[in-house]
């Protein structure tokens, strides 16, 4: 069995435990300094927990001793500290960061590093590189690569028509950072919440707007390939006029503390949501100019004795299942890996990757 450790005891790292450990694959020990946070986690009696300020210097260095990786699931101002402290231990890091800057900072650390950093392992950043990489690997030369992801609630009743299904400090990141872009075969960058558009899926319409984040290194890995690239979070119609009266009119981009504190207060969370993923490629095969198109709902639903979220579904089958391919030798055990490198046949073939599968809903058009 291989020895795991999960920084982040919240919704998304409880899940990862658990499924990770229900292979009977992994011995997995659950890391916080919450102890409250700790115990409300519902973990199997396999899955150990370990009290830990990981911010205290050689802490976490220590707890790494002889593991096989570390899977980061925490708020994403502490992604370097984990990283550091992989790289100084010597083991395998993975982590869901959708953060700009702690992603260059890991990308520094596995050029020296004797294991294997991937990071942006989740949803947006994550699968949706996997299959935006995919969908242009079909094609001779490149037009545009349109990446759409949200996770929503099944049943909104509020102005924002939002509740809160993953990171409170993570989805104020995305909406306050700049975010990249391909525009006329250029990478620049475009602010948060703009170049709102609206469009239909079975019958529901949604709004999508410019998030940080969710391109990944895919934007360094198609320059000069494409001519337009682009990564817009969905949201019910509504929602962004809001955010932007609040970040930017009453000034919270600059108090995030505070946003945060009313979002959870006032935003109930729930486990009735869908994830929606929606990838758009065009461009020359053969000399035609053709579109190709991934479109993939996946909702809650029961795993082993717990219903889980969709985004918590989604997002840790992801982590699990690119740490799958990494301890059966699928994926290199040293240096910097992009998600866009993991084939997407090979992780929908996945045990943790079949959460997508099952779920697959494919339009290609091809000629």
């Amino acid at each position: 069995m291989k020895k795991i450790i999960v920084v982040g005891a919240g919704k998304i790292g409880s899940t990862i435990a658990e499924m990770l450990a229900s292979t009977g694959d992994y011995h997995v020990t659950l890391v916080d300094r919450s102890a409250a946070q700790l115990g409300a986690a519902e973990l199997p009696d396999t899955v150990e927990t370990l009290e830990l300020d990981i911010e205290a210097s050689g802490t976490l260095e220590a707890a790494l001793a002889g593991k096989f990786a570390v899977l980061s699931a925490a708020p994403f101002h502490l992604t370097t500290r984990i990283a550091e402290a992989a790289a100084s231990a010597g083991v395998h890091y993975l982590d869901l960061t959708e953060d700009v800057v702690s992603t260059r900072r890991v990308k520094e650390l596995a050029r020296s590093a004797n294991s294997a950093f991937i990071p942006q392992c989740g949803l947006a950043p994550g699968f949706i590189s996997i299959v935006a990489n995919d969908l242009a690997s079909r094609f001779d030369t490149l037009e545009s690569v349109r990446m759409r992801v949200g996770a929503l609630p099944q049943y909104p009743s509020n102005a924002l028509n939002y509740n809160l299904t993953w990171s409170t400090d993570g989805v104020i990141n995305e909406y306050c950072e700049p975010c990249e872009a391909i525009v006329e075969g250029e990478l620049i960058e475009v602010p948060p919440l703009e170049e709102r558009e609206e469009f239909s899926l079975d019958g529901v319409t949604y709004e999508a707007f410019n998030t940080s984040g969710g391109l990944g290194t895919l934007a360094e890995t198609l320059k000069g390939k494409v001519r337009t690239l682009n990564y817009r979070t969905i949201r019910y119609p509504g929602h962004a006029a809001i955010m932007k009266a609040l970040l930017n009119d009453l000034g919270l981009r600059h108090r995030r503390d505070v946003l945060k504190d009313i979002f959870e207060s006032a935003l109930p969370a729930t486990l009735q949501d869908v994830v929606i993923v929606f990838v758009t490629v065009s461009g020359r095969k053969n000399g035609r100019l053709l579109q190709e198109t991934y479109a993939n709902k996946i909702y809650a639903k029961r795993v082993g004795d717990m219903v889980r979220s969709a985004i918590q579904i989604t997002t840790a089958s992801a982590i699990c299942a690119v740490l799958d391919m990494l301890a059966d030798g699928t994926l290199p055990a040293k240096g910097f890996i992009k998600q866009e490198e993991i084939a997407l046949d090979a992780f929908l073939a996945n045990r943790f990757g079949h959460a997508y599968a099952q779920h697959e809903m494919v339009s290609r058009l091809a000629g």
